[in-house]
């Protein structure tokens, strides 16, 4: 790429020493008797050798003269400085070497004699460099316009002895070269000075002023490279930081590490970082062990008590970088030694992250080499510190970020949809605040949304809960009968003869049916009256013995009690509402995709919803009845998919459940508002609190006339208020029938008055179970 730069140059460029020849005699005038040579040497050298002090063409010229162009380059290189360090002679801007020193040689120059390394900025940032500074030498000689212009170069060598990266700023010499131009320079007028000055960096247009080809360089460059090595890699480590996934990602901390080896010059070093958050050590990234770009993804969690009277505990207390030249030989718990001897790694060096006063992170460095890593290292890990813990406090606030996330989506009632509102009370909260108006936070009022509601419950979970205690109560008093009666038969005590007469009456009360207390006193008569008798009565003998033990293993470890037949009801009670509540959550993440709106779930036995929608709730997207009207007939459709779901369900259940299904329909829009204390939404005014009323009535509901119950097994009901809610809802069925998921005559009926809401009817139609749709495990689209 530098060769192609290097050819694209407009200018001719030409080797001369005339412009030194120049520089020393007005260093004669000037000197006061102070002088690189004296006169006479200059006058012999130009004698000796006319045509170095020429524009030179062909460099053999340079063989044919050489003492006196060894003895020009002595004049620029004293011996010390031509030892010691990387210094070179070349031909201006085409940079063509014609004298290096042995470090310059050994660090920059190929075999073929070319420059060697990357530089630092782009190819087209680098050629519009050198014809700018071109331009400038031009300008400052015929033109009287002087301009500085430092342009740093770093070039990026291969460290023959590490095979890391070595950085040198090439602080380039340009006083002996000089300008040459065909005949007379063109003048400029006054106006073309200033178009000049001020294109000064747009090379296109000082061609169409000056043309290149109208002017030649000549002269030489002298090149001193300065190894910048640590201050250009600590730079690069900040900007790498500065990204906070830079040490989560792989990447990143390839790259990282990469740096850290370039610092501290060792090739294989390897490199740990960890961060402390809630007392735990948690690690971030080791070596090339990565993990994904998350925060403590796939991360160790270390209690900080676990590290207790180690080095790592003494790094934390102190603050300080703590040296282990020698991990076999040094004070380290046995089992973290082995751990790094395993990996290979002998010598560490602990350097804990402070920030504001503690301690946030621990950066460690490894190497396989015992008494490798020295105090000077100390010193340099110590200027990079900072760097790392603010690397590691923003990686920190992003899984702080992602914990709110969390907390906000699963714990709270402030769903996504409604962010955005949050945000603005919360800025106009701190404004106040800064303002000196401290107060609560402005309220939070959605006008003008629309309620939608559906349950789907577990139909006589209340029986089946009472029956399942039933049956363990009765299993728990056989198991005690059993002891009692073995008992009495080894030895026949009138105490135990009681104990079987009080457990007997026991079992024949509770065959009749459960009545409040009895779960509390049973347990209690147990415990109290039979279990304190087992120690004793089981040494009568062996069958009384095997009895006690039978009794002890059938005892629920927590509940203390035979739970066998709770537990299954339980276990299917949550197996069914965990699915039911995972379909729903699908199909609502469907239809936020075609409209966002308030979505709340609640699980109890089986799963509702509360769904508002409506113009006010959001930001920016605009909402009308397409939209109501597509969420009422999701809502139909919704309600068949679960019933079928939970059906399906059924054979997999420890005890077969069934469930009902409900949705009540709202066509006046509402107010809601949030409220702080509760952290919850709710209805905001007297009228709407009616819709609330209903939601938290309607499951009970029966028939008009009778006692029979409005949801029943493989049903859905719709309760509305108005004919033309019916409407809406009769259109919806229908289509939600061709699709195969109802079926059956469509039922229109009237509800018995609730508590503060008459006139309600309702809409019941069965769910299709014979038509073989299957239930996709992702959901559905919506309709």
């Amino acid at each position: 790429m530098e060769e192609e730069i290097l050819r694209e140059f407009p200018f001719r460029c030409r080797l001369s020493f005339k412009p030194l020849l120049t520089y020393l005699k007005k260093r004669e005038a000037d000197s006061g008797g102070e002088m690189l040579c004296d006169e006479f040497e200059i006058d012999l050298l130009m004698k000796q050798a006319p045509d170095l002090f020429e524009p030179i063409s062909d460099l053999s010229i340079l063989k044919t003269y050489e003492p006196q162009f060894r003895r020009i380059m002595r004049l620029l290189f004293p011996l010390v400085s031509w030892e010691n360090e990387a210094v070179a002679a070349l031909i201006p801007f085409i940079m063509k070497p014609i004298s290096v020193s042995p470090a310059f040689d050994r660090l920059f120059i190929s075999e073929e004699g070319r420059l060697m390394g990357k530089i630092n900025i782009g190819k087209e940032r680098f050629a519009l460099g050198r014809v700018i500074r071109a331009y400038l030498f031009i300008l400052k000689k015929f033109y009287g316009i002087d301009q500085p212009f430092d342009y740093p170069i770093i070039r990026i060598v291969e460290d023959p002895k590490t095979g890391l990266d070595r950085y040198y700023k090439m602080n380039a010499d340009f006083r002996f070269v000089d300008v040459r131009t065909d005949g007379d320079p063109r003048p400029l007028s006054n106006l073309e000075i200033d178009q000049v000055r001020a294109h000064l960096t747009d090379p296109k247009f000082l061609k169409t002023i000056l043309p290149p080809h109208h002017f030649e360089l000549c002269g030489f460059v002298i090149i001193h490279a300065v190894d910048v090595t640590e201050s250009e890699v600590v730079s690069a480590l900040e900007r790498d930081l500065i990204d906070k996934t830079s040490i989560v990602s792989e990447e990143g901390f390839l790259t990282v590490q990469h740096r850290l080896r370039t610092l501290f010059r060792r090739p294989n070093l390897i490199a740990d970082l960890s961060a402390i958050h809630e007392n735990q050590i948690l690690s971030i990234n080791s070596g090339s062990r990565m993990t994904r770009n998350c925060i403590f993804a796939d991360s160790m969690h270390v209690p900080v008590s676990e590290v207790k009277g180690t080095l790592y505990e003494k790094a934390i207390a102190s603050q300080e970088i703590i040296l282990v030249p020698d991990v076999a030989g040094g004070p380290m718990p046995l089992q973290k030694k082995e751990a790094l001897l395993r990996e290979g790694i002998h010598s560490v060096m602990i350097a804990p992250l402070p920030y504001k006063g503690k301690i946030i992170g621990i950066l460690v460095l490894g190497s396989h080499h015992a008494m490798d890593l020295n105090p000077i290292d100390e010193l340099v890990m110590d200027q990079i510190r900072p760097l790392f813990s603010m690397s590691v406090v923003k990686a920190l606030d992003a899984f702080e970020n992602q914990i709110q996330t969390i907390i906000k989506e699963q714990c709270t009632a402030i769903h996504p949809s409604v962010e955005w509102r949050f945000r603005k009370a919360a800025i106009s909260h701190i404004e106040n605040r800064l303002k000196g108006n401290a107060g609560e936070m402005p309220p939070i009022v959605f006008k003008d949304v629309y309620p939608l509601y559906g349950n789907s419950d577990i139909r006589g979970s209340a029986t089946e809960r009472n029956r399942s205690i039933q049956l363990d109560l009765t299993e728990h008093l056989h198991l005690a009968w059993d002891v009692i009666r073995k008992a009495h038969q080894s030895r026949p005590l009138l105490i135990l003869q009681e104990l079987g007469n009080q457990i007997e009456s026991r079992l024949s009360r509770i065959e009749t049916g459960l009545k409040t207390g009895d779960e509390v006193s049973i347990l209690k008569f147990l415990r109290e009256e039979v279990e304190v008798l087992f120690h004793d009565v089981e040494g009568f003998d062996s069958e009384t013995a095997f009895s006690v033990a039978k009794y002890r293993s059938s005892m629920d470890p927590k509940a203390g009690t035979v739970y066998r037949m709770r537990k299954q009801f339980e276990e299917s009670v949550s197996m069914l509402a965990e699915r039911l509540a995972t379909f729903l959550d699908q199909e609502d993440q469907t239809l936020q995709s075609i409209f966002p709106h308030y979505f709340e779930r609640h699980r109890t036995d089986g799963i509702d919803y509360l769904i508002y929608a409506g113009e006010s709730l959001n930001e920016t997207a605009r909402f009308n009845s397409m939209y109501l009207r597509n969420i009422r007939l999701w809502q139909i459709r919704l309600a068949a998919m679960l019933a079928r779901v939970s059906e399906q369900m059924k054979p997999r259940l420890p005890v077969p459940l069934e469930t009902a299904h409900l949705i009540l329909v709202q066509d006046s829009p509402m107010a809601i508002r949030f409220r702080f204390d509760e952290k919850r939404f709710d209805a905001d005014g007297t009228y709407d609190i009616r819709h609330e009323i209903i939601k938290s009535r309607i499951d009970k509901a029966t028939l008009k006339g009778g006692i029979e119950r409005l949801t029943q097994p493989g049903k859905i009901a719709v309760v509305y208020s108005n004919p033309l809610e019916a409407r809406e809802i009769l259109r919806h069925i229908e289509y939600v029938k061709s699709e195969k998921l109802l079926t059956g005559e469509i039922e229109r009926v009237e509800l018995e008055d609730l508590p503060g809401v008459q006139g309600l009817k309702a809409i019941r139609i069965s769910v299709d179970f014979d038509a073989r749709i299957p239930v996709p495990e992702t959901g559905l689209k919506a309709g």
